[in-house]
């Protein structure tokens, strides 16, 4: 019985190695989630909204790892293709507005593989 536990307790230990660094992943619904504040700000501009700014910065500090920051890219990618409405210029100022300095301009047409 106690080697039954042993191997049992091995095996959920190895799992936990396994996904523990696929966790934290962001996912394409997290971006909209952390977004969908923002949508008047980035359609028909006027004040950034202030929960726009949190999600927005949330997301950034979300965003650890360079393949989080890609996946970021293109779910972003995904919202300026699936929403003609967005003004590419909104889009490009929001991080600047919400007082994030980010080394690359968010556009339809961004390079998501450059994003470290």
């Amino acid at each position: 019985m106690a080697r039954m536990v042993m191997r049992v307790l091995c095996v959920v230990v190895a799992c936990m190695a396994v996904v523990a660094p696929y966790a934290e992943a962001i996912t394409c619904g997290q971006v909209t989630s952390s977004l969908v504040a923002c949508i008047g700000y980035l359609t028909k501009g006027g004040p950034v909204p202030p929960a726009c700014c949190s999600g927005v910065v949330g997301l950034n500090n979300a965003a650890k790892t360079t393949a989080d920051r890609q996946t970021t890219c293109g779910c972003l990618k995904g919202i300026f293709a699936a929403n003609s409405a967005i003004n590419v210029g909104n889009a490009a100022s929001l991080a600047g507005k919400c007082g994030l300095n980010i080394p690359y301009k968010i556009t339809p047409t961004i390079d998501c593989s450059k994003v470290h």
